[in-house]
């Protein structure tokens, strides 16, 4: 388990490092759509995908982002994290994925060697990390805290709401909620005895 000072820290990603593996991506518009509750049943199968096509390398597989928060309006995109026991082993993992139409589209050495891969139908962002990351902790920790405040579930819809106007691409628009983010984190972390 990481320090608690590992899991509260704001990570950011180094500013020269590219990311995109095949370039980076048109701007598109973003959608947000009301909660669907198929996005809990979705998950489940494209997880049971996940671990079939892994076996023993899925060390870890888990619904997050905001369609794992019930009632919350949400691009339709299943946000999946996968733990793997060292995401810069590429070969260990997306061979095996790509046959069920994974690309891999993110690799960022800088942010805890994290690597994203893109399914276009349904689209899915699966987020790669190593055990114990703090990234990994960080998503589940603010998915459980918006289950259960529903204070801040509708601050941050109303701060995604107001993030879509600008266009540009989805990091623009990730970027435009990030404080509402961080001061959301911010609380659960005081909660949680971590600050």
């Amino acid at each position: 388990m990481p320090a608690f000072e590992e899991i509260t820290r704001h990570h950011d990603i180094d500013p020269d490092e590219d990311p995109w593996v095949q370039g980076p991506p048109a701007p598109e518009t973003v959608v947000l759509v009301p909660y669907d509750p198929e996005w809990p049943a979705r998950y489940q199968a494209l997880a049971a995908d996940i671990r079939s096509a892994l076996g023993d390398a899925a060390l870890e597989v888990d619904h997050v982002g905001s369609t794992s928060v019930e009632g919350l309006t949400a691009k339709d995109v299943i946000d999946i994290d996968l733990v793997v026991a060292d995401p810069r082993d590429e070969d260990a993992y997306v061979p095996l994925l790509e046959p069920l139409g994974y690309v891999l589209v993110i690799r960022e050495p800088s942010f805890h060697e994290h690597r994203a891969l893109r399914l276009s139908d349904p689209r899915v962002n699966l987020h790669v990390f190593g055990p114990d990351c703090p990234e990994v902790i960080r998503h589940r920790m603010f998915r459980d805290w918006l289950r259960t405040h529903p204070e801040d579930r509708a601050l941050y819809e109303n701060a995604k709401r107001s993030a879509v106007p600008g266009g540009g691409t989805v990091m623009d628009y990730n970027r435009r909620k990030e404080g509402v983010i961080r001061d959301i984190y911010d609380r659960l972390f005081r909660a949680a005895g971590m600050l």
